[in-house]
């Protein structure tokens, strides 16, 4: 007779999983401090087995950041528990202001009206921020969205949103699906990535260039964050996904 282990996992394999990762490669968007993934050939099937070699930085494609990748003295990669790998997932749509204002930033004002609607975001949670950035995947023109002086565009999350959030609400962990924490406009006017600083701060992770959040309820799903184990690695590609109830 199967244990509760097993009709857990049956009944989770009959709802809904949606993918929230890009599949990358060497045209990808990428952070632009970075060079492009190569991805190499070492031994095809004439030489008796397929086998590659990848070389991309930790933060590449759809990845999480541990809290080393700022802050020193934090924890890295594979000293993440696996039990804060899979969490309740929070969505929080501002893809409509993204798309009027590019470098939106979301506001606590934005999460209480959330919550008005929504209900208290509750502690343990991970909370994502839907922009609908990941719709211009794989477009690095127009997902670098650069002005004519060169500036980059990109909504984000305000530090004092962030703030909110690990503090009064006691949030886990957070995603988004842009290069960066920050919107652009306020990485500009900071000179720092401040809100990217404060949650790793915070001794937890991130994953950012999530996909497919508009397929997802505000409310009441699971994400689950999948990546190897690299030695002391301050990030790297993760295979996000979500279960839908």
């Amino acid at each position: 007779m199967a244990n509760d282990l097993i009709q857990a996992i049956t009944l989770l394999k009959q709802k809904e999983w949606v993918d929230l990762t890009h599949t990358f490669g060497p045209e990808s968007p990428h952070f632009h401090a970075f060079d492009a993934a190569e991805f190499q050939t070492l031994f095809t099937h004439d030489d008796g087995f397929f086998a590659q070699r990848f070389s991309f930085p930790g933060q590449y494609g759809t990845h999480l950041d541990a809290p080393i990748h700022f802050v020193r003295n934090k924890r890295y990669l594979d000293e993440i528990e696996l039990k804060e790998l899979v969490l309740p997932l929070v969505v929080i749509d501002k893809s409509k202001e993204a798309e009027v204002n590019n470098d939106y930033s979301l506001s606590v004002e934005d999460i209480l009206q959330f919550e008005t609607e929504h209900g208290q975001i509750e502690s343990g949670s991970f909370v994502a921020l839907r922009t609908d950035w990941s719709k211009r995947w794989p477009d690095v023109d127009a997902f670098n969205n650069k002005d004519a002086d060169g500036n980059n565009h990109a909504p984000g999350w305000s530090l004092e949103a962030l703030k909110f959030l690990f503090v009064e609400r006691q949030i886990k962990a957070v995603g988004h699906e842009t290069f960066d924490t920050d919107a652009t406009i306020d990485y500009r006017k900071n000179g720092a990535l401040l809100g990217e600083y404060f949650v790793l701060d915070q001794d937890t992770y991130q994953v950012e260039l999530l996909k497919n959040l508009d397929k997802l309820p505000a409310k009441s799903a699971v994400i689950v964050n999948i990546t190897p184990k690299p030695e002391k690695a301050s990030g790297f590609p993760v295979r996000s996904f979500a279960i839908l109830p």
